[in-house]
């Protein structure tokens, strides 16, 4: 990005003497609060919500409410007072049951979100406060560590090998080292600024204690909001929603422009066919979609914060059932990530304690994020570092794989250098060997024999560190990558990271629901070999670090295909696999928790991280784990795919009625002399069966569609379609014949009769169209076969109800009820036998190749 000037260089002002006193303790609770109100809350734009009346009003904005309440307004001053007070009672009645769904179902959904923000530790009353970043205020004192992002920008009051990764506002590619000092007069550019820390950007190593200036909007990168934090495209499953619905609205617009002509046409009233034809579009349209995609979403993030995983993307729930391919880190993930040291040994093999006394002293002078293995190395003993200190620091990069200390004890000054193993012994010319641990030039054998002994090591399913130090002048203040050279090689530190136990089961069941495992790991290839077989993974292709730089991307897309062991690999490795894997067709997961796991968490389809991740991959990630389990995330998938499951219920719903009415509504307007139905009971029909609809996010789905992925596929939803919508027009017009040529019905009797079969047909099509199998053996949830059940009863007794006369409804013979009740049951069954045809012939045929898309 390029780089941002802003209106002032606030971090060359100094820093006001009243505030100098209010650093130890910060802010005062009552202070902080007061400035919460004056400053509002640490964001981009303002979180204040809209209140719950305008959030409702907004809804009315749909044109053809608007439409529709215009034209009964002007029904009512042309007399037909009645007609305008059902059409505006029914169409509050819809617009409000759809805002208390949905609002319900976002605000809980919204509430398990904000148990997983990210927060940050702000000195207040004398007391370090872990507090969200939103309650932050300018003034507020921040303590900062590794892995941290930045809550607001702030001037820097002390730091110890503080680094900071800020290409997000300056496009620098490496992190930059901040400190209190002043910088010169001319650093007027964000780059320049030493001493200060922005909002948005994370903490790679060191600590710091800053001062916050600038919050929310009137950040640096506040400023420029609308370019850097632009919304993630829409996902396939939303495309594909906002596809059908564009899809089912311009066949309702064609519909209805044919309908409201060929009623003008036959001379029929104007502004009855005009409500008419509005009322119709309303009955039509699936206006109901985003109603149920967002409250079945909400309680599938209820659900699934039930067993332990927290949603932050709604629509992430369905990119999850639609996984197919997840790629995870070993560690954590396969093994219990309870790390001990198992060994240590001179470069000979040879028991020392020489390497981990060096060990010892780099990670207790390193001020970046300990790695499980600093915390290993620490646990297992301790040495007196006496009179030794930190002069400076290389902090570890996932470049170089190492981290680098400079100590002095007044009489010596030493580098001690600590990482991968191929790295360290690529920097040594020199060794140590023996009991007095003497240093002797490397040889290639040499090189050779230590290479061995390593890989021994890890071939036991040892995690190894090599150990490496060199003497420099007591001159020597500064520690920069260029001093790791020279070095003398001390030997290796072993650890033992157990396989966890669960995981064997947890892979065989995520491998049975059709998600195949990729480990995606910066280890050794030889290490994650020894758990894959403790764990019987088979490994069908393996790719390093080296190897895969060799690749182009499309090389890399058909190498990814057969692997499942990537190992070696730094942070921008990993994101190409991930992309790679998304090229092929493939929807990807990402399990993560480090500091360089957020561009792999950006990348994948869904990013998974854990409670206990640093704050950078937290952020980045869309469903957060409350256990670093894989059982747990398959739970998820599989909550993700009855979620898909129901919502795919209410789009054949949809379709199935909707086509048919559309083809029904056309042919009674060419015939018949009169509406086929009045606008108020087209309104009272659409309101009554969105109604029946409302539970199906609480219905079960088959277990057959909880085995495999899910993806929304049109052109399946449009051969349903084709096959089940001129069925229900079938019947329309059987209906139409039974009541004027059998039943000899006027003008409100054929009306009557033909909303009451539609709305049966309609809702009790759903307990054969929720399951493939059998529906008599699939049984549907309590809640939503007693709503539509009773929807269908209100529906037979309407016309005999002290109502009835004002919707237009007339009693109706015994004779059409038997008739109905015939007409019904057969309909159900034909629907049921086209069912059948459809998922044997249609889908019998193999799935075709994902399609592959672009690399992005």
């Amino acid at each position: 990005m390029a780089n941002t000037t802003p209106t002032t260089a606030w971090w060359l002002e100094p820093i006001p003497t009243e505030v100098s006193t209010t650093l130890t303790s910060g802010l005062s609770a009552a202070e902080a609060k007061r400035r919460l109100a004056q400053f509002g809350p640490n964001a981009f734009v303002s979180t204040q919500q809209r209140s719950i009346l305008r959030q409702y009003l907004s809804r009315f904005s749909n044109p053809l409410v608007i439409i529709l309440l215009a034209a009964s307004a002007i029904s009512a001053l042309s007399g037909e007072v009645v007609n305008f007070i059902i059409i505006t009672c029914i169409v509050l009645l819809s617009v409000t049951l759809d805002f208390v769904q949905e609002y319900r179902a976002n605000a809980a959904a919204e509430k398990l979100r904000h148990t997983v923000a990210v927060r940050t530790r702000v000195r207040r009353d004398g007391k370090v406060l872990d507090i969200a970043v939103t309650d932050v205020v300018p003034g507020d004192v921040v303590e900062l560590c590794a892995g941290d992002l930045i809550p607001a920008d702030a001037r820097v009051i002390e730091a110890h090998d503080f680094f900071v990764k800020q290409a997000l506002l300056t496009g620098e590619p490496y992190p930059v080292e901040k400190h209190a000092q002043m910088p010169p007069a001319s650093a007027t550019e964000l780059a320049e600024a030493s001493n200060a820390v922005f909002m948005g950007t994370s903490v790679i190593s060191g600590s710091a204690t800053v001062w916050l200036v600038n919050t929310g909007a009137q950040t640096a990168i506040g400023a420029i909001a609308d370019s850097v934090s632009r919304q993630s495209s829409p996902t396939a499953f939303e495309l594909g929603t906002r596809h059908f619905g564009l899809l089912i609205m311009r066949l309702t617009v064609l519909m209805v422009l044919f309908v409201l002509l060929v009623n003008v046409a036959l001379h029929k009233p104007l502004l009855e066919s005009f409500i008419f034809a509005v009322a119709l579009a309303v009955g039509l349209t699936p206006e109901l979609l985003p109603m149920v995609v967002s409250v079945t979403l909400s309680r599938g993030a209820l659900r699934m914060a039930s067993k332990d995983m927290i949603v932050k993307r709604l629509s992430a729930i369905q990119d999850l059932g639609s996984m197919d391919v997840l790629c995870t880190d070993k560690t954590g993930t396969l093994t219990e990530a309870v790390i001990h040291l198992e060994r240590h040994v001179d470069p000979l093999g040879q028991l020392s304690d020489r390497p981990l006394m060096l060990a010892y002293f780099n990670s207790y002078f390193e001020t970046g994020l300990k790695s499980p293995l600093d915390e290993a190395i620490l646990a297992t003993t301790h040495f007196d570092p006496g009179t030794w200190t930190k002069v400076d620091e290389v902090p570890f990069d996932f470049e170089r794989r190492r981290v680098s200390v400079l100590i002095d004890n007044g009489q010596a000054r030493w580098l001690l250098v600590k990482g991968a193993p191929d790295d360290v012994i690529g920097l040594c010319t020199h060794y140590e060997s023996g009991p007095d641990a003497h240093a002797q030039p490397m040889s290639d054998a040499d090189r050779l024999a230590i290479y061995a002994q390593y890989h021994a090591l890890e071939q036991e399913g040892l995690r190894v560190l090599g150990i490496a130090w060199r003497d420099v002048e007591q001159t020597h203040a500064h520690a920069v990558v260029g001093d790791e050279a020279q070095l003398i090689l001390v030997g290796f530190c072993a650890f033992i990271d157990p396989p966890k136990t669960s995981a064997g089961a947890a892979l065989s069941a995520l491998a049975k629901v059709g998600v195949s495992i990729k480990i995606v790991t910066g280890d050794s290839d030889l290490v994650t070999r020894h758990v894959c077989e403790q764990l019987h993974i088979p490994v069908t292709g393996l790719l390093t670090g080296k190897e895969i730089a060799l690749l182009d991307d499309h090389a890399l897309s058909a190498r990814a295909e057969t692997t499942n062991l990537f190992c070696r690999v730094n942070p921008g490795q990993k994101e190409r696999v991930l992309l790679a894997l998304r090229a092929r067709g493939h929807v990807v997961g990402y399990l993560g928790d480090g500091i360089n796991d957020a561009p792999s968490l950006h990348s994948a389809d869904v990013g998974i991280s854990v409670d206990s991740a640093v704050d950078v991959a937290k952020e980045a990630a869309d469903i957060i784990l409350l256990k670093p389990d894989l059982h747990v995330l398959l739970s998820g998938v599989l909550e993700g795919r009855r979620t898909f499951g129901n919502i795919l219920k209410y789009i054949m719903m949809g379709t199935s009625s909707n086509f048919g009415n559309m083809f029904s509504m056309a042919g009674a307007a060419l015939f018949l002399p009169f509406l086929p139905m009045l606008p108020t009971q087209i309104l009272l029909n659409n309101i009554l069966y969105d109604i029946s609809e409302v539970p199906i996010p609480l219905d079960k789905v088959d277990t057959d569609d909880m085995r495999h992925p899910q993806v929304l596929d049109l052109t399946f939803i449009r051969n349903f379609m084709l096959i089940i919508g001129p069925i229900s027009s079938l019947f329309d017009f059987l209906t139409f014949y039974v009541m004027l040529q059998v039943l000899k019905a006027n003008e409100g009797m054929f009306q009557t009769g033909w909303f009451v079969e539609s709305l049966c047909t309609q809702v009790l099509v759903i307990f054969i169209i929720r399951t493939r199998g059998n529906p008599l053996k699939s049984h549907a949830n309590p809640v939503l076969t007693v709503t539509s059940l009773t929807i269908v009863a209100l529906a037979l007794v309407l016309p005999y109800s002290p109502l009835n006369h004002y919707f237009g409804f007339v009693p109706l013979p015994p004779a059409f009820y038997a008739i109905l009740g015939a007409m019904v049951l057969v309909y159900l069954m034909m629907v049921e036998l086209a069912k059948r045809f459809f998922y044997h012939y249609v889908l019998r045929a193999k799935a075709k190749p994902r399609p592959a898309r672009p690399l992005l």
